[in-house]
């Protein structure tokens, strides 16, 4: 147990980012299987193994959540999503977190082969996601809030819809 709880000392030292209790490695590149919503989708990894990934830095409108209303250019978020992503392979890279209070990971997501299109800022840049800052993971941050003001001041997507 000492040798456990000193390696974690370490490993947090050094900024590494520890994996699920399993045992099984993030998964790091894959297809895109679903997209859940504008922010969300499943990933089938190597192995068939298929996880739920978070868009980090990012937050798109509402539109699964039975709790809250299905918030305004949320349909049009998630359809693009869809179109972008659906059956595309992609690669996964993460920041300080690797797993968010559901479990789902969390990550940086590019299309693979694509001239590697960064998905998050993609859906900022566009108009369809508001820079969402969640510390620690900020890596992208300031990248995310240069398009989100660009976006606004252009009137993309929700910032002409939902004025």
């Amino acid at each position: 147990v000492i040798q456990i709880a000193a390696l974690a000392v370490v490993a947090a030292a050094a900024g590494v980012v520890w994996v699920r209790a399993s045992g099984d490695p993030p998964v790091t590149a894959g297809t895109v299987v679903r997209v859940v919503d504008g922010d969300t989708i499943l990933v089938r990894g190597p192995g068939g193994r298929t996880e739920d990934v978070r868009l980090i830095g990012i937050d798109t409108p509402e539109t699964v959540d039975p709790r809250r209303p299905v918030g305004c250019f949320g349909p049009e978020a998630s359809a693009y999503a869809k179109h972008l992503l659906t059956g595309r392979r992609v690669i996964l890279r993460y920041d300080q977190e690797l797993h968010d209070r559901y479990g789902r990971y969390l990550a940086y997501v590019w299309l693979a082969g694509r001239g590697g299109v960064f998905v998050n800022a993609r859906l900022v840049e566009l108009g369809y996601a508001k820079a969402y800052p969640f510390p620690p993971n900020t890596e992208h941050q300031p990248l995310f809030a240069a398009l989100e003001q660009r976006a606004a001041l252009g009137g993309r997507g929700l910032w002409s819809a939902c004025l």
